[in-house]
């Protein structure tokens, strides 16, 4: 009788693709990828790291929940790119552990993000226009910009080319904060700011959710090896 042996466990980036999220062929060209390409990567990094951050910050003073839910993206990124830099050297049920750790964190900030944006929908008060627009406005040009440097590094490969897709799609969201800060800026209303809010959320839900069972099977076909 021929006992077929289980295929090793994916890592952590395929709980990434699970999702869908268009990152998770960037992570294995970080693993990959020549020692300048990650360099680039440390550089996109804190990009995306310092504009998790002011979104943060800027989207709780102007009251924008869709610059926190755009956040959210970039607390992926920086994630994503992270993890996959620590954990090079790592063992694969670390990695399997570290995504989910990741999907649990994002799961817990879009609850954040769709709770808070129903609980704003009984309050009153709009948003600040401008704020949104300026940090919607920087943003989009941090995806720009990590898109230029690691595009340099293409050169056919897939995974390494993948990573214009991540970009392309974080600018989406960026994107839709700015007509988000139009609308609001026309209307004098909060609605806009709100829609956005919570379908992007609700995205990063079903991200959360797909890598989260991801990494949970990965964790059980690691225990029965």
């Amino acid at each position: 009788m021929v006992h077929h042996k289980a295929p090793p466990p994916a890592p952590e980036g395929a709980a990434c693709a699970a999702a869908g999220c268009g990152c998770e062929a960037a992570a294995r060209a970080v693993e990959n990828g020549s020692p300048a390409f990650r360099r680039a990567v440390w550089i996109v990094l804190g990009l995306n790291a310092g504009m998790f951050a002011l979104e943060v910050v800027q989207g709780q003073l102007a009251g924008s929940m869709a610059l926190q839910a755009d956040a959210l993206d970039f607390a992926g990124d920086s994630a994503t790119y992270g993890l996959s830099l620590f954990a090079l050297t790592q063992s694969l049920s670390f990695r399997s552990k570290a995504a989910l750790v990741k999907g649990v964190s994002l799961a817990i900030m879009g609850v954040y993000v769709l709770a808070a944006a129903l609980w704003r929908t009984f309050v009153d008060g709009t948003p600040d226009a401008v704020t949104m627009g300026w940090v919607g406005a920087l943003a989009l040009s941090a995806n720009v910009i990590s898109a230029l440097l690691l595009l340099r590094f293409r050169d056919g490969d897939a995974n390494v080319r993948s990573v214009w897709l991540c970009s392309r799609n974080d600018a989406i969201g960026n994107v839709a904060v700015l007509c988000a800060a139009g609308v609001v800026a026309y209307t004098a209303t909060k609605w806009a700011d709100l829609f956005v809010a919570a379908i992007m959320a609700s995205l990063f839900l079903s991200t959360a959710s797909s890598i989260i069972r991801q990494a949970r099977g990965e964790l059980r076909l690691q225990a029965a090896a």
